[in-house]
């Protein structure tokens, strides 16, 4: 087993992460996104720009999160934040985890499957 999580798995639950993080306040540019992800996944989801720039921008399309762009660190970046739908979405989005996760434990309690410690 890997340190880090299927892709498979991950795919399903990449807008609840970067919504999460940029819930965790304030706002964060692509980077300091990246970086808060591994950091709080301890080093198990590590997103590649490829893959968080289009979603970034897909998440933006839908009106669940905003950018603007700052010159203030003494770089231009493009900053992004977690709007009032995107905060909706993350509360509907981590209910529907939660209970599907448990949905799951459930099963494996069936088949009398543990996981490993």
């Amino acid at each position: 087993m890997t340190n880090k999580f299927e892709r498979d798995l991950l795919r399903g639950s990449l807008d609840l992460v970067v919504l999460s993080v940029l819930a965790g306040g304030g706002k964060k540019y692509g980077y300091l996104i990246q970086k808060e992800v591994r950091e709080a996944s301890g080093g198990r989801v590590d997103l590649a720009a490829g893959t968080l720039y289009p979603l970034l921008h897909r998440l933006e399309d839908d009106g669940l999160i905003r950018s603007s762009w700052d010159a203030g660190t003494g770089r231009e970046r493009k900053w992004y934040e977690l709007t009032a739908a995107g905060r909706k979405r993350l509360s509907a989005q981590a209910q529907e985890w939660a209970d599907y996760a448990a949905c799951i434990r459930q099963l494996l309690a069936i088949a009398k499957v543990q996981p490993a410690s």
